[in-house]
């Protein structure tokens, strides 16, 4: 598909909007009541078509910067500030042009190879829905799907180092027909109700059918969090889950890998069918693995740990596999590009991988559906816009109920669309 390596960015433009949380959500770095959602807008040529392509993310400066010296407001304003001068500047950014994917991977490695502040984890936020709307609109360009771009090999020079065939037959082997159904994941905070009729974690589970639940532990007291985790399934079972599943995120709050460990086995001697629900761990440590590296090889012969936050550029692929990880808990908000190309990366050499959330709100919520859709995540999909932020989803109902309406523990959703679902 040759047209493809003429895509060219022309325009940029973005928005933002504050959206409050329905319930706070409450990390091992403090309490997100309210978030900006960033909304960005790009027109490309590609060949001798034009097209307009959108991509939103929320710029949660409390996951990707919980710098306690700074309010959220001066966070928040110094991540608005990049995001518009990205629009500024976005032609120049990704440069002459290219495949989408190689100008999305240019865009991620002038946004976020920047000073440590804000750290590249913040910055990859203010560039990923600027990645996002170019495979949005090079898809609309060419009325195909932004997935299909792969479907013939093509020179990807920001990625083509990290594959013995190159990124493009990398990505084409990982993706396949992409499923219309997806498992939901119902997030319980650490102090959540877990009885009361009318409570948010009853009511999911009688009128949605949940039964995969993500449990923010906090990593601070092994046996308490035994007991949480234990006490989520035991109520989930006692509330009609035939087949409760778990996954765990302390947010990094573990200390090491040795309390993973122990927490671990503290659970399966509290409770062995609780132990058994946990499909995995997101993140338990520092995002610093460098610095802060630990051997995970004997807590992930217990249960699968992945990793989220402590992975923001290709070079920290191979201390990932060298510090033991098992996989990658993939995110959009990193951007389109690098989420693709890493995820291919993990794959070819047996890792596992799941799709996670930021909370995406519409089009990206959209985005990192179709994203798990294609991929061969062991989870499903996480996406906790309907629980959190369900009035910022308002404009694409009742077109995709069956998405953020969760029935019987299932988004679902048509996903043979082109670009990257705008066109819905």
């Amino acid at each position: 598909m040759t047209d493809l390596h003429q895509t060219q960015v022309l325009e940029a433009q973005v928005e933002f909007l504050e959206q409050k949380l329905r319930v706070p959500l409450r990390l091992s770095t403090g309490l997100i009541e309210s978030v900006t959602e960033a909304r960005a807008t790009v027109r490309v040529r590609v060949g001798d078509r034009e097209a307009t392509g959108r991509g939103n993310i929320y710029l949660s400066d409390l996951w990707a910067w919980p710098d306690p010296s700074r309010t959220h407001a001066e966070r928040d304003a110094v991540l608005r500030k990049e995001c518009e001068e990205i629009a500024a500047t976005l032609p120049a950014l990704v440069g002459a042009p290219a495949h989408p994917l190689e100008l999305g991977l240019r865009l991620h490695d002038a946004v976020c190879e920047k000073a440590s502040t804000p750290p590249a984890l913040a910055l990859a936020l203010c560039m990923a829905p600027f990645d996002a709307a170019i495979h949005d609109a090079a898809g609309h360009a060419l009325g195909i799907s932004a997935f299909a771009f792969y479907q013939t090999p093509a020179e990807i020079p920001a990625a083509d180092r990290l594959f013995p065939k190159g990124a493009c037959v990398a990505i084409a082997t990982m993706l396949h027909p992409p499923k219309d159904a997806l498992e939901a994941w119902w997030l319980v905070n650490a102090h959540d109700d877990l009885e009361a009729s009318d409570g948010d974690f009853v009511r999911a589970i009688r009128e949605r059918g949940m039964h995969h639940f993500k449990i923010k532990i906090l990593g601070k007291d092994i046996e308490g969090d035994a007991k949480r985790t234990a006490a989520v399934f035991q109520a989930a079972k006692k509330h009609g889950v035939a087949t409760p599943r778990l996954s765990l995120d302390s947010n990094e709050a573990h200390p090491n890998a040795e309390a993973v460990r122990d927490f671990l086995l503290k659970l399966q001697t509290a409770d062995a069918h609780a132990f058994e629900a946990v499909m995995y761990l997101e993140q338990p440590t520092s995002r610093d693995i460098r610095e802060r590296g630990f051997d995970w090889r004997a807590a992930a012969k217990l249960k699968p740990i992945l990793l989220d936050e402590g992975l923001s550029s290709f070079d920290l692929l191979p201390l990932a596999i060298e510090q033991g990880w098992s996989g990658l808990a993939l995110k959009t908000c990193k951007g389109h590009s690098f989420t693709l190309a890493a995820a291919a990366w993990a794959y070819e050499r047996g890792l596992l991988l799941a799709m996670q959330d930021l909370t995406n709100p519409g089009l990206s919520a959209i985005h990192s559906w179709l994203m798990a859709a294609h991929l061969p995540v062991i989870n499903g999909i996480e996406l906790n816009s309907p629980q959190f932020t369900p009035q910022a989803n308002a404009t694409w109902l009742p077109r995709l109920d069956d998405l953020f309406h969760i029935r019987d523990g299932f988004h679902r959703m048509n996903p043979r669309v082109i670009g990257l679902g705008s066109g819905l």
